[in-house]
């Protein structure tokens, strides 16, 4: 694949017009969409998002039909009458977008790096989160950086986000220097927290590389107040490692050829691939957040729309 051709296919960059592009098949998704019943990666579960955050309205007299969880039973004693809290659905929520842009996510074995894949899908996200009325921000995180975008409702804001995903994304380089970021996304996860509040909707997108115990905690204290939904983004060489031929890995500067066709070799590379996967979808499964994994191999925008119940019962 030649240079020139990198900033225009999306498969190993992204770029402006492309994530722009994604707003008008976004319109045709919803975070409310049914969960898929089955998955690629072991460790799905059947959690579903909260919804938005509700506004008390009033106190008033019950009426028939009302629902009798809303009875304010301390003013119905003290009135001899029944009387129920009315809330409101609010308008707009925040949404957060959290992508993992590391050189982690620099990898493609078919399709798509994963870094492209991911990017695309924040961007459907945020058009998504617009097109329902919310507003728009997060934070785009790579070994060596941490940009916020403070929530918006507004198409500039959603372009901002896209701006800086592309400017992470396209920074990617195979002879960038080789830095253990392992404890970024618990940085990033932390720096959510404390910002997020309550009631919000916070889309995590990343391979969760270098997610542990401290990992685990945070999805749960952000899941205890908000709406979480994680993304797991993962390369289908991780589910089956050719049994032929030959691997030249790099981390930039040092090069090594893997005969992955000797036992020897491509059994405990299999078994440490398939090891992270069920790990990370095990710790995801534990922290009680909805996971959707997708993969490098097919077009994000047809994963999203399926792990998401767009399709209906029809594809499943």
């Amino acid at each position: 694949m030649a240079a020139a051709d990198l900033h225009t296919d999306g498969l190993v960059y992204v770029s402006m017009a492309q994530l722009r592009r994604l707003e008008l098949p976004a319109r045709q998704l919803s975070f409310s969409g049914r969960q898929a019943h089955s998955s690629l990666l072991a460790g799905q579960h059947q959690s579903r998002l909260r919804g938005r955050g509700l506004n008390f309205e009033e106190l008033r007299r019950y009426q028939p039909g009302d629902d009798l969880r809303h009875l304010d039973w301390r003013t119905s004693l003290r009135q001899g009458k029944p009387y129920v809290r009315s809330y409101s659905e609010e308008r707009d929520r925040p949404v957060q977008v959290l992508l993992d842009q590391r050189m982690n996510m620099f990898f493609g074995s078919c399709y798509s790096f994963k870094s492209s894949t991911a990017a695309e899908l924040a961007a459907l996200c945020a058009w998504m989160a617009l097109q329902a009325g919310d507003r728009v921000g997060g934070l785009v995180f790579s070994d060596q950086q941490i940009q916020r975008i403070a929530p918006l409702r507004s198409r500039a804001r959603v372009e901002q986000l896209c701006a800086t995903i592309v400017r992470h994304n396209q920074a990617l380089a195979a002879d960038n220097p080789d830095i253990d970021s392992s404890a970024h996304l618990n940085r990033v996860l932390s720096e959510c927290r404390q910002q997020a509040g309550h009631d919000q909707l916070i889309c995590i997108i990343s391979d969760f590389a270098g997610a542990n115990a401290q990992t685990l905690q945070l999805l749960r204290e952000l899941n205890a107040h908000n709406d979480v939904l994680a993304l797991q983004v993962y390369d289908p060489l991780a589910l089956n490692l050719p049994k032929t031929g030959h691997w030249r890995v790099t981390q930039g500067e040092l090069q090594l050829e893997l005969a992955i066709g000797r036992r020897q070799v491509h059994r405990p590379l299999s078994e440490l691939f398939q090891g992270r996967l069920r790990d990370v979808a095990e710790l995801l499964r534990r922290s009680q957040i909805p996971m959707l994994p997708i993969s490098t191999g097919e077009p994000a925008l047809t994963q999203l729309r399926f792990e998401l119940g767009k399709l209906g019962g029809r594809q499943r």
